[in-house]
């Protein structure tokens, strides 16, 4: 959570107290500042609340993610690249069927020193084809230590299906009946003819079946008599 403080010229400046004791955030104070250096950092770790498309598919929260970091001291700040292995879980989007397989996501991001930050913003300020909605997000590491959550969450949920299935040629569910066909392909429903849907339920009523027919004996007996 955010915190307000006021600098010294009175004007204020937001500043982001991160959590240490977060999985997801890391410290680069052995990294240094001096460009080239490298660390490597391996971790396994509970998914947050949110790692997916709600309601659709995603990292069930506290399942295990593995992650694989390659920490680089730049010019700029420390370029982050990285791995992330995990479980995801959802529903087939036309039988409803569970879905689950594992994901191996990478990404990458750069995180600028708070002066070098101010900087690139002093660059890109006034550009003419540079406006607030294409703008590129950035991060800046806070102190030593950087926030590695919404970068993995963003990786995570771009390498989600939008519509998971559970095989490529699912059939889905009867519209009629709510089966699955694809464990019944040649499942069907007799359709009655159109034509004749406005004499449905027009049955005759119990016990009228011998009036039926005697009518029909008093009618073909006159078309005889007719005839003579």
């Amino acid at each position: 959570m955010g915190t307000r403080s006021i600098d010294s010229d009175g004007s204020q400046d937001t500043l982001n107290r991160l959590d240490h004791r977060d999985p997801l955030v890391f410290d680069t104070h052995e990294l240094g500042r001096r460009p080239g250096a490298m660390r490597k950092v391996s971790r396994t770790l509970e998914a947050p609340e949110g790692f997916g498309i709600i309601d659709v598919i995603g990292v069930p929260e506290k399942s295990p993610i593995e992650l694989e970091l390659r920490l680089e001291s730049v010019v700029e700040g420390v370029l982050v690249t990285g791995t992330a292995d995990a479980h995801v879980e959802g529903e087939c989007v036309r039988c409803l069927e569970p879905v689950d397989f594992d994901i191996d996501v990478d990404f990458q991001e750069l995180y600028y020193y708070p002066e070098s930050d101010e900087r690139h913003r002093a660059r890109t300020t006034g550009t003419e084809d540079l406006d607030e909605d294409s703008e590129e997000e950035t991060y800046r590491l806070e102190g030593d230590f950087f926030d590695l959550q919404p970068v993995l969450r963003d990786a995570v949920v771009l390498a989600l299906p939008l519509q998971p299935v559970c095989q490529d040629d699912c059939l889905g569910l009867c519209s009629e009946c709510g089966a699955r066909l694809s464990d019944d392909p040649t499942h069907h429903h007799d359709a009655a003819d159109p034509r004749w849907a406005a004499l449905q339920g027009l049955s005759a009523a119990p016990g009228d079946e011998g009036d039926g027919i005697k009518n029909s004996d008093t009618r073909e007996g006159a078309a005889e008599n007719q005839e003579k």
